[in-house]
């Protein structure tokens, strides 16, 4: 009769029950940098702006949060194989691929390409539910699908990448948020 009592595994459990019953913004302290809480604070603003949903806007950067959240949960704790970690760094370079894409589609006239960039998103999409699948459940992964759903978005993207409209002001203070974030190396 085997063992399998790992105290790791136990205290991986307990952070993860811990995470889901904080508030998000005692979870946003603590697993968010300044940079990065501003950041989401003006994607709040411009899904808000765009959905004319408050309720909608909150549940989408409270599952960004608490994607955000478990992945770090779990790097922190070592739990992803090498193979995952491959995945990862594959994940990341394709990321801030699209990040730098964005910026350069609102601040490069005559630059924005839909097509291009909804498959960039669903490229980073599923190369993270291949690291995540494994570690979280269902409801998390739905939540994945959720975030990149809003994000793709073909209308979504076609208004926000219209020059002079109303989301001008809040996308330019994105695309400032997003710079500081690469050049802090938080995205």
């Amino acid at each position: 009769m085997s063992d399998n009592f790992r105290a790791k595994d136990i205290a991986l459990k307990a952070q993860k029950k811990i995470l889901s019953k904080m508030s998000t913004k005692s979870v946003v302290k603590v697993f968010v940098d300044d940079t990065t809480s501003k950041l989401l604070d003006n994607v709040y603003r411009l899904i808000k702006t765009y959905t004319q949903n408050k309720k909608e806007a909150e549940k989408i950067v409270k599952n960004i949060i608490k994607i955000v959240t478990k992945i770090s949960l779990l790097a922190k704790n070592d739990q992803f194989s090498k193979d995952e970690l491959a995945l990862a760094t594959d994940f990341q370079i394709k990321f801030h691929k699209a990040a730098k894409t964005v910026i350069s589609f609102y601040e490069v006239d005559f630059s924005y390409d839909q097509k291009f960039l909804t498959q960039l998103l669903s490229e980073c999409r599923n190369l993270l539910k291949q690291i995540v699948q494994p570690h979280l459940t269902d409801k998390s992964i739905g939540r994945v699908d959720m975030v990149f759903n809003f994000f793709s978005n073909p209308s979504f993207l076609d208004i926000i990448f219209k020059k002079n409209s109303e989301y001008s002001e809040i996308m330019t203070n994105i695309i400032k948020d997003m710079h500081s974030a690469l050049e802090g190396g938080e995205l």
